[in-house]
């Protein structure tokens, strides 16, 4: 069975050297699996007996489209009122345990590769009833509506459901998982799986405007962010600006996977979504 990265937890000895990976510039960010420890998490209202690593939030410099989370659901804990703010659409992904989400009044039971996505004003609730904790990455953004395009439909699958689509000319080495077609211009944003086998590659500085959030489920491998080359590893996130350069060396000896977040199908803004300041 396929396994996931999670958080640490917990907090390391003494004796641990301080000199690490962590990196904040004004194009990128790396958040190493290190760093992800209790001491950094917070807590929500309205969620019981759940811990929350905020990965990535709208703040200037720093994400502008969207906020991730990595959340440890203790046995008992979660939500029945999880979104609290109007016009947020959402991505779950399941990297540990079988918790239980609901969408209007349904159940769904997930499992490790479990992924919903959730519009706009869909009432849902967050359950882990097990006797063990449960991990999941929580994407969230404001949703952009379109003239003449409705709104997307909730649904709930899993990983194992979908086969990976190799990008041309890879015979396999770099494939996506999609869960979303990508011409369908009701969804505003791609949460996707990609997977690097041993050895495959990005080859070339992929500039553009989509924004990244790359939180890496499995492997390791040596990534391109504007000028420098890191080293990343399973349970590390990313964060990319747009037009932030990005490539990267998948290295050995498992896949390089990780779930890909990135805005799409809207035009660009001309204006502030925040009104003018009045002198």
């Amino acid at each position: 069975m396929t396994r996931y990265a999670v958080p640490a937890g917990g907090l390391p000895p003494q004796t641990t050297l301080h000199t690490g990976r962590a990196t904040f510039t004004e194009a990128y960010a790396v958040i190493p699996r290190g760093v992800m420890r209790d001491i950094v998490t917070s807590v929500l209202p309205g969620w019981d007996k759940t811990s929350v690593w905020v990965l990535a939030r709208p703040l200037s410099g720093f994400a502008e489209t969207f906020s991730q989370y990595a959340l440890r659901i203790d046995p008992g804990g979660g939500s029945d009122d999880p979104e609290p703010e109007t016009g947020a659409e959402s991505v779950l992904f399941v990297t540990e345990g079988h918790p239980h989400l609901t969408i209007d009044g349904q159940d769904h039971p997930l499992a490790p590769g479990g992924y919903a996505y959730l519009p706009p004003g869909a009432r849902w609730t967050l359950r882990n009833p097990q006797t063990t904790g449960a991990h999941l990455l929580w994407v969230r953004k404001l949703y952009e509506p379109a003239p003449g395009v409705p709104l997307p439909e909730a649904f709930v699958t899993n990983e194992q459901d979908h086969a990976p689509a190799a990008m041309p000319g890879t015979n396999g080495d770099w494939a996506t998982t999609r869960f979303v077609d990508p011409g369908d211009m009701r969804h505003d944003m791609h949460v996707n799986l990609v997977t690097f086998q041993p050895g495959g590659v990005i080859p070339f500085e992929e500039t553009h405007v989509m924004e990244h959030g790359i939180y890496v489920l499995q492997g390791k491998a040596v990534y391109r962010l504007n000028r420098d080359w890191v080293e990343v590893e399973a349970g590390d996130f990313l964060w990319l600006r747009a037009f932030c350069p990005q490539a990267c060396y998948a290295g050995g000896p498992e896949p390089f996977r990780y779930l890909l977040y990135k805005d799409v199908n809207r035009h660009a803004r001309l204006r502030s979504p925040w009104p003018e300041r009045t002198r």
